[in-house]
């Protein structure tokens, strides 16, 4: 059951003055209607609509009982069908049945509510339910000053809400013209039937016998619903003003875009479009088939629907096309001094990676253009491999761009997706010709050996296409659907290590190692290049901040031992924001940092001087890392004499493993002609240990040395201050090894200054520089018997 808005009828029943006369006679028992909305208010005539079957009964016995009185009550009950005398409450609105009417099984009642009234007992406890109850009258005397006081003010809210909520309507009007401060009883009812407050409340207001009081609650309630209003009102005219406005330049807009047409002066979004295409084209030389393609796409783009999903998807191709540097090329600086200078300029050292740099431009100066190639810079972490492109596109006036691959595993990247996925995009080497503008732009592609693979395609061979000089003249990428010619690219490619490259791709590039820089040369480094760099960051004047050379000297022994100087820049960096707070806490100026202090700013040491362990079974090896290279201990002891057995501990691989087996078989099998005695083996269980065990360690180089510290333990000599690097042979040949500049750079860190390498690296030890072998030492042995005459003192 619900009731209805106050329709015409009720109007016409209000304004005939009927409500509450004072000659009526209201039964003393009648019949019950719950309601579960809200409670009615004498005065007021509300038509309602009821479930037919549940209600007919009850309507009709209050009909036929002579007065067609109706008692309505509100209940707790969910539903009215539900409720029980329990849930009514005790004070409701005697009303009087005007019209009953049937209406597609529903049946419309419309009811005057007359006067309030308590529920003594009940008559009949069960629909139709009846209850004996007593009438409250309404006050008849003048009322007083203060309740016209707040007649007066409950009017003039009413008056305030009916502007701001047109739901009311007229019929506010109506009551307004009829209910005035002499009748303030209805006058609060009805303003408390105005409001949109919950039955609850209402129902209290319905409660209040006392008129002082119910007015007061009454005019609470107005003065909320009267806020609610304005709140309202406000919402409303904020978001109708932000409408007009796009309303209003919308109409401008169109009226200006008619008039300009109209004059000549202005296209529609198409033809702007086309003729914004077809600008961009006069600049672009374009094969033939890309001219054809255009063509079409452009005469696709003319009668399609500017609101079509397809005209937005051709309009992005055309797009795309257009902004490629089709023939566009930037003119090289053809300069080898001005290229020499660009690369002293942001890197020092590294002569061996410059001349191998400078001569690969040489050529291309020598021919008039420095043709697409592939450089790969293969070096540990920090050593400039990604700011020595920059330099090369410096060098040669040349565009750079820049992505890493690291990670990638959607082919997709590499040559785009295709055109009929939502989304789609042209691949990286499409996106960094756009950027540069240019078709010969030196583009560097970071961590190439950290490339990934997965169900999506394998991004490595995809770039087999784009880097490959011999293909990639008619590079295709598949959003494009159009052959790009790539060939006049540089790339420049950077890798940690070459082993987890694809073979194939790395055959076509031009490899050149970064080993790293010694003491001296990161000494110079941070003097010219770091320093300056984190004051300038750091907004401090070099007068500002003083860092001697005797600190630098063991920031780099100390604390960034690695083969890159970031780790240095940093610990640099650090140092130098605690001296920018040290400068704002009004310390004299300048700050100075001596070696003593670096504890102070930087905290314990972080690498300790290599421990070159001693004695019989002891020998120093050298190994390479991905950080650049490493001295390593071999340790071999005789554990007991019970049994025959050799032991291996240290976290090694499987090569290493195989290295140490054929170097002890190989001592075992020659340690009579090597000066140890025969039966030593025989009877003696080898334990052989590789420091740190939690370091894995493979690779074959330390084959000599392990042989070395079996030799040495069994002839119980202690081997000199002496270190080595070798595969060995189960017929005791030395071959070659790698990471001879590494392991050098290694051995002088260490202060070891003599060193034993394989005859076949000689080589590549001659290609070391000059200040990276002053002072040291260097044997190099064909066999392991070139090798046992020099491990011990003579």
């Amino acid at each position: 059951m619900n009731d209805d808005a106050i329709d015409a009828e009720a109007l016409d029943i209000i304004s005939e003055n009927v409500l509450a006369r004072q000659g009526d006679v209201l039964p003393g028992v009648i019949h019950l209607l719950p309601v579960t909305t809200r409670p009615f208010f004498p005065g007021q005539a509300v038509p309602l609509l009821m479930n037919d079957e549940h209600w007919e009964q009850t309507v009709s016995a209050a009909y036929e009982s002579g007065q067609a009185i109706l008692g309505i009550v509100m209940t707790d009950a969910s539903t009215s069908e539900e409720a029980v005398p329990s849930d009514f409450r005790r004070i409701g609105t005697a009303c009087k049945i005007h019209r009953v009417q049937k209406v597609e099984g529903r049946l419309q009642v419309l009811v005057e509510c007359l006067q309030r009234f308590k529920i003594e007992s009940f008559v009949a406890r069960r629909a139709p339910f009846r209850a004996q109850v007593s009438y409250f009258k309404e006050e008849s005397s003048t009322p007083s000053d203060e309740i016209k006081a707040y007649a007066m003010a409950v009017i003039n809210t009413i008056k305030e809400l009916v502007p701001l909520n047109p739901l009311y309507g007229e019929e506010l009007r109506i009551f307004l013209d009829r209910l005035g401060p002499d009748d303030p009883s209805h006058l609060a009812d009805f303003a408390a039937s105005l409001t949109t407050a919950d039955r609850f409340q209402l129902q209290e207001i319905l409660q209040e016998i006392e008129l002082l009081p119910r007015m007061e609650k009454v005019l609470l309630l107005l003065n909320k619903e009267l806020e609610l209003a304005k709140a309202q009102n406000e919402i409303r005219k904020t978001v109708e003003d932000k409408i007009n406005t796009h309303q209003r330049e919308f109409f401008l807009r169109e009226q200006l875009k008619a008039i300009q047409q109209e004059l000549g002066l202005e296209k529609d979004d198409r033809t702007a479009e086309l003729d914004k295409f077809k600008e961009r084209l006069e600049a672009l030389v374009l094969p033939e088939a890309v001219g054809k393609r255009l063509d079409e796409e452009m005469q696709k783009l003319s009668i399609l629907e500017t609101g079509s999903p397809e005209y937005a998807l051709t309009r992005n191709y055309i797009d795309w096309i257009t902004l490629l540097p089709w023939g566009k090329h930037s003119q090289d600086k053809l300069d080898l001094a001005q290229a020499r200078k660009a690369l002293d300029k942001d890197h020092y050292g590294l002569d061996d990676v410059k001349k191998r740099i400078l001569e690969f431009l040489a050529v291309g100066m020598m021919k008039g253009e420095v043709s697409g190639s592939i450089i790969l810079l293969v070096g540990p972490p920090g050593v400039g491999k990604t700011s020595i492109g920059k330099s090369i596109a410096d060098a040669l006036g040349r565009a750079f761009y820049r992505f890493s691959v690291g990670g990638m595993r959607d082919e997709a990247e590499i040559k785009g997706h295709r055109r009929t996925y939502i989304g789609a995009m042209p691949g990286k080497f499409i996106q960094a010709m756009k950027e540069v503008e240019t078709a010969n732009p030196v583009i560097m592609l970071d961590e190439i050996d950290k490339i990934g693979a997965s169900f999506h395609g394998d991004p490595a061979s995809a770039l087999l296409e784009a880097l490959d000089p011999e293909q990639n003249s008619d590079f295709l990428d598949h959003y494009l659907d159009l052959r790009f010619d790539l060939s006049k690219v540089l790339f420049v490619c950077t890798a940690n290590q070459l082993d987890t490259i694809p073979a194939p791709l790395r055959d076509r590039m031009e490899i050149i190692p970064l080993s790293g820089y010694i003491a001296q040369e990161k000494l110079q480094i941070a003097r010219k290049y770091l320093l300056p760099r984190q004051l300038k960051r750091a907004g401090l004047k070099r007068n500002q901040l003083k860092l001697n050379t005797e600190a630098l000297k063991a920031i780099i022994e100390g604390y960034a031992r690695d083969a890159g100087v970031r780790r240095l820049e940093k610990q640099i960096g650090k140092i130098v924001r605690k001296a920018v707070v040290r400068i704002l806490d009004k310390e004299p100026m300048p700050i100075v940092v001596e070696e003593s202090d670096l504890k102070e700013y930087l905290g314990s040491p972080i690498f300790r001087d290599e421990r070159n362990l001693t004695g019989p079974g002891v020998v120093t090896g050298l190994a390479w890392t991905a950080m650049g290279g490493a001295t390593l201990s071999v340790e071999a002891v005789r554990t007991h004499s019970y049994t025959r057995g050799f032991k291996l501990t240290g976290q090694l691989g499987e090569v290493m493993r195989e290295s140490a087996e054929i170097a002890y078989g190989y001592i075992v099998a020659n340690a009579e002609r090597l000066g140890a005695d025969a039966d030593f083996f025989e009877n003696s269980f080898i334990h052989l240990h590789v420091p740190a065990g939690a370091t894995p360690k493979d690779g074959p180089s330390a084959g000599i040395t392990i042989a070395s510290a079996l030799l040495s333990l069994a002839r119980n000599q202690p081997v000199r201050n002496i270190a080595m690097t070798g595969e060995l042979t189960l017929t005791g040949h030395v071959f070659p090894i790698g990471g001879v500049r590494e392991k050098m750079i290694a051995a002088r860190r260490a202060r070891i200054r003599e060193l034993i390498l394989p005859e076949e690296n000689r080589g590549e030890y001659e290609e070391v520089p000059e200040h990276i072998r002053k002072g040291i030492k260097v044997h190099f042995a064909c066999s392991f018997d070139d090798v046992a005459p020099l491990l011990f003192k003579k």
